[in-house]
């Protein structure tokens, strides 16, 4: 195992661990090192479809597959081998070195880290072999005490790795000091020891201001402050957890995207381009008031799409779309977006849950337990308008979804959009339906549905290497794969 390690913990979820490893990728890559990201578990409902060891198609999470990129490396599910996907409050998929593993799934929490954590470390030992650095993402802060017994994620691979870690905080909260020192005093000893620099991030203001702060942190806990990094807005990186900004656009909105916001939703990251792209607002909406003024709607995917779904109508949302498709507005659903808006759910299996659906499109959906996941590439169907601009169009995305959609036998047929029961229009033509993710992330299709093209992910990831690159302390990069 030859490759140094760096690993980024957070003081907090949100703190900017993927933002700041994801930087590193690209910053060490620039200096010619063969570099690999690394995050033992992932909990996100946002995944990418990879290969895994066998060369079928898996899931890791979106932060880890965006820092294999920015690291100018093919994305494996060795970089996230264990992602756990949420369904409710207190229920998760878990997915292992890119497979749902069920046996896994159904181990009580604690149980779980003696079973995965010879897994993880195989995964890590072997990029280590493969490459110059590993830049490891923590989860979470490493200072839940609640969980260091079986916490693999943080302090079991900082150990393993002999990592030199960071621990970055969002000092635009509050409390940025406290928060960093807090950390520092509840981690082991051992692990304390590994601990090489704090960074604050998210700064707005004179940095003078900070002053006497940071060099009281080093007396007190002998770690420095090795970068103080300001608030970038309109970065680019897609987002790992939660969501954007509630309102996001790149200068003044010519036309306003209202993404619709449900508890589960998932593979958000693929609207990013959307609030990069010039004219384009793009809008998260969790209540009906929230639609005013939109010119599309979205429905995205959903990691439980009958639950969603229910939430739609209790919150007036599904009267909402209803009324804005039937008078001529433009709606698109997303995997299980495209469900929702079909005549009927069906759940033979009972994974899910039976239900009508919000009508919009004449298809019935019937949920299955095994998962596709898989890339594809297909070309669009002649389409009416105001889709007609996607007609003959390729687009290349990738699918994870249980169950599958057929026409409704007492129904009228709608117009195929894409071929092999992945795509369909409404009679109408303003409602259109996809199975296929990353629509917006394919240059061509965002130059013809909106005549403007968003920053492109090399331009991103390079951006963010050059903050860092003027914000860390001169020699601290170096110094931390230095021997």
């Amino acid at each position: 195992m030859n490759a140094r390690c760096i690993m980024v913990w957070g003081t907090s979820s949100g703190a900017g661990k993927s933002w700041l490893a994801t930087a590193l990728c690209r910053w060490y890559a620039r200096q010619g090192l063969r570099v690999a990201p690394f995050k033992a578990q992932n909990m996100s409902n946002n995944a990418r479809v990879v290969a895994d060891a066998q060369g079928r198609a898996g899931e890791i999470g979106s932060a880890q597959y965006f820092q294999a990129l920015a690291a100018r490396r093919e994305p494996d599910v060795r970089m996230n081998p264990v992602l756990l996907k949420p369904e409710a409050d207190t229920h998760s998929q878990v997915v292992v070195m890119g497979q749902v593993d069920a046996a896994v799934t159904a181990l009580p929490w604690r149980e779980r880290s003696a079973h995965l954590w010879p897994t993880v470390a195989a995964a890590l030992d072997s990029l280590r072999a493969e490459n110059d650095l590993v830049v490891i993402e923590g989860a979470g802060s490493p200072a839940e005490i609640n969980l260091h017994d079986c916490d693999f994620v943080n302090l079991r691979v900082a150990q393993h790795a002999q990592a030199r870690c960071l621990l970055v905080t969002d000092i635009d909260r509050g409390g940025a000091f406290a928060h960093l020192y807090g950390t520092w005093a509840l981690l082991p000893p051992a692990q304390r020891a590994l601990l090489h620099g704090f960074v604050l991030n998210r700064f707005r203001g004179d940095p003078a201001l900070l002053d006497p702060g940071p060099q009281e942190l080093e007396r007190l806990a002998g770690v420095p402050v090795v970068a103080t990094l300001p608030m970038v807005w309109q970065h680019g990186l897609p987002q790992e957890d939660g969501l954007f900004d509630q309102a996001a656009g790149n200068g003044a909105a010519r036309l306003t995207i209202a993404v619709i916001a449900y508890p589960r939703i998932s593979n958000l990251d693929e609207f990013q381009p959307l609030a990069n792209l010039p004219g384009v607002h793009l809008r998260w909406v969790r209540s009906p008031a929230q639609l005013a003024g939109a010119d599309w709607i979205v429905l995205p995917g959903s990691k439980n799409t009958m639950a969603d779904l229910q939430w739609l109508r209790v919150q007036g949302l599904a009267r909402a779309v209803a009324d804005f498709a039937q008078g001529g507005g433009r709606v698109l659903g997303i995997c299980g977006g495209l469900q929702m808006l079909g005549e009927a759910l069906v759940d033979p299996d009972d994974l899910a849950g039976n239900g009508p659906g919000l009508g919009l499109l004449p298809l019935a959906t019937q949920f299955a337990p095994h998962k596709t996941v898989r890339r594809t590439t297909l070309v669009f169907e002649e389409l009416a308008a105001p889709w007609d601009a996607l007609s003959g169009r390729g687009v290349t995305g990738y699918e994870i979804h249980q169950g599958h959609s057929i026409q409704h036998a007492g129904m009228a047929p709608a117009r195929i959009a894409l071929a092999g029961s992945l795509g369909w229009q409404n009679a109408q033509g303003n409602v259109l339906g996809v199975y296929l993710h990353g629509l917006f992330e394919d240059p061509a299709v965002l130059q013809a549905l909106f005549g403007a093209a968003a920053p492109t992910l090399e331009t991103v990831f390079d951006r963010l290497a050059d903050v860092v690159d003027r914000h860390f302390a001169t020699g601290v990069l170096p110094g931390l794969i230095a021997c």
